[in-house]
């Protein structure tokens, strides 16, 4: 059975090959760095030598391998219709996880045909431009949103790379074009404006930044564009024309994931539930989910501007707890969440 094959047999739906070197986009990729568009994100800006040459992530490279894994086309949802973003399917374990285990299996395979090889293995955390990657392999292409697109399988994608010093053999790639056309839904769409020109994103005013990765506090025009969505956004993959077969508006249930009932059912429950747990207990009880990523404050903060922009006055009582907390940022996003719960009943 040849790579692909075993890749397909693994749940990717795509893999693709090229050669290490400076990869295409990085000259844009610096400048969108040196004017500061990654926010808070300021990892994003170290090791620059390493992303202008995966080489020196493993000595002898010869083959950049790359891979795609879909994730849930269905938005988890709660009951009363709160979301979060697609990619963190909470009833699974984070898929940095996940995809390794499946890609070091296919590690794995290239070290059997072609004996001697060295691997190495990165889920979306080494210092290496994916995308960049994956569009030299031929098997997609960059949309105005700045997702990865592949034909028939849409954006709603993980993206992965095994490196190695075997030296594959491969047709030469042609680059697929973009697919977009006249088409500006995404930036059209767009909540905040991030998306301020065609594949062009300013991530310090996008809200999967502004609710997973940047700490304090969101601001209210960003609370009052956050909606029902708790964590992160999924607007420009939505309005995508590539995702129209993609089966979506199914609701995948937050109550239940492996190995327990987390989150609660109710946004407000689930609020209550939190302010209930320590920093540790959080780390215990989330830490191996996509949910974890902005910790017990950041959820916190998130959920008191979903009870707010919830409308419902039955969920002050858990707002009136979070005044209780240490942390200025929870407290803060507590009196957000009341006062916009007054306007909304005409209070104010």
């Amino acid at each position: 059975m040849n790579l692909i094959e075993q890749a397909k047999d693994l749940g990717f739906v795509a893999m693709g090959f090229s050669r290490p070197g400076e990869p295409l986009f990085f000259d844009r990729f610096c400048a969108w760095i040196a004017a500061g568009k990654q926010g808070e994100m300021d990892w994003m800006q170290k090791h620059l030598d390493l992303r202008k040459n995966p080489a020196r992530l493993l000595e002898g490279c010869q083959t950049v391998i790359s891979l795609a894994y879909p994730y849930s086309q269905k938005k988890p949802c709660t009951p009363e219709g709160f979301s979060a973003a697609r990619y963190s399917e909470p009833r699974k374990i984070d898929y940095h996880d996940r995809l390794r285990k499946l890609t070091k299996i296919l590690g794995r395979a290239v070290k059997q045909q072609y004996p001697g090889a060295k691997t190495r293995v990165c889920i979306d955390s080494a210092p290496i431009l994916e995308r960049s990657f994956a569009y030299c392999s031929g098997i997609g292409f960059i949309g105005k949103n700045n997702m990865f697109i592949i034909p028939g399988h849409g954006s709603f994608l993980f993206l992965a790379e095994i490196l190695t010093t075997a030296s594959i053999p491969y047709p030469d790639n042609e680059f697929m074009k973009s697919q977009c056309g006249s088409c500006t839904k995404c930036i059209d769409a767009c909540p905040t404006g991030a998306l301020e020109s065609p594949y062009s994103v300013n991530a310090s005013k996008c809200l999967s930044y502004l609710t997973i990765e940047k700490s304090g506090i969101v601001g209210d025009d960003t609370g009052r564009k956050m909606g029902n969505c708790f964590f992160g956004c999924d607007v420009c993959q939505e309005v995508c024309p590539w995702n129209d077969d993609v089966p979506d508006g199914a609701l995948s249930d937050l109550a239940t994931r492996w190995g327990g009932p987390i989150p609660q059912e109710m946004l407000a429950s689930w609020a209550e539930e939190l302010l209930d747990l320590s920093d540790e207990q959080f780390r215990s009880r989330y830490g191996e989910t996509a949910l974890a990523r902005p910790g017990r404050e950041g959820m916190l903060r998130n959920l008191c501007v979903g009870l707010g922009n919830s409308g419902d006055p039955s969920v002050v009582p858990v707002v009136m707890r979070c005044f209780d907390e240490d942390s200025p940022t929870i407290r803060e996003h507590a009196a957000w969440a009341l006062a916009r719960l007054a306007a909304s009943r005409g209070d104010l």
